[in-house]
């Protein structure tokens, strides 16, 4: 049961029989994943199809390096075409690239359980409360907005004071072709339900300008 299928080579046979494994078993895990990763249909489907299509590429260059390096290449440059996605879907294609190696290698009974069981293990880590204590969903990224006269240094800091744990500046743009400033914080409130409270102070100091707070996130900054 958890010996390889294959023999020196892979017959047709026991392709289909692999094809078959990881296209199930991969279907089977995006859909479980979908539970807990935010992310569109479409990385779903791209997903579900990734342990069949790492499984096939190591069975057709089992054996041969250049061909396995040509292989290498070709998914780096595939990576530096894409969007950069969250820790969760990175999390997710790791584990699923994982399985098509083992089923590649005509390992399916290893293939299904390493899809299946970190999956589980996926749920269970995030349902457990052993990272409470760090509390990152408490950090959002401020922008606030204001016009080019306002002097904002130090204007905002005794509202920060009162309403945040903390506040560090992430950097200032220009907008509105030169007659805004966009000033970005990435912060801590002292408590959730003075958000309002929170933002309607802002507004009385920035002229009632655009101000938003969103989940802080590294790519963020870059817009």
């Amino acid at each position: 049961m958890f010996d390889s299928i294959y023999s020196s080579t892979a017959t047709a046979g026991q392709f289909f029989a692999m094809a078959a494994a990881a296209l199930v078993t991969g279907v089977l895990y995006a859909w479980l994943m979908s539970f807990k990763v935010r992310s569109s249909r479409r990385f779903f489907l791209v997903l579900s199809l990734l342990p069949f299509i790492v499984a096939a590429v190591i069975t057709f260059v089992k054996g041969s390096i250049g061909a396995g390096v040509a292989i290498g290449g070709a998914f780096g440059l595939i990576r530096f075409r894409s969007a950069q996605g969250s820790s969760e879907e990175l999390a997710a294609i790791l584990i699923a690239m994982g399985a098509g190696i083992a089923f590649g290698m005509g390992y399916l009974a290893y293939g299904v359980i390493l899809l299946l069981c970190l999956a589980v293990l996926f749920f269970l880590l995030a349902a457990l409360p052993i990272f409470e204590h760090r509390r990152g969903d408490e950090e959002k990224l401020l922008r606030i907005t204001i016009p080019e006269s306002l002097a904002y240094g130090g204007v905002f800091d005794e509202t920060f004071a009162r309403y945040l744990k903390s506040a560090e500046s992430a950097g200032v743009k220009t907008t509105g072709m030169g007659s805004m400033f966009r000033l970005s914080y990435k912060i801590r409130m002292k408590n959730a339900a003075e958000e309002k409270a929170f933002l309607d102070e802002l507004r009385t100091l920035n002229g009632n300008l655009e101000i938003a707070v969103l989940p802080w996130t590294e790519q963020q900054i870059q817009l």
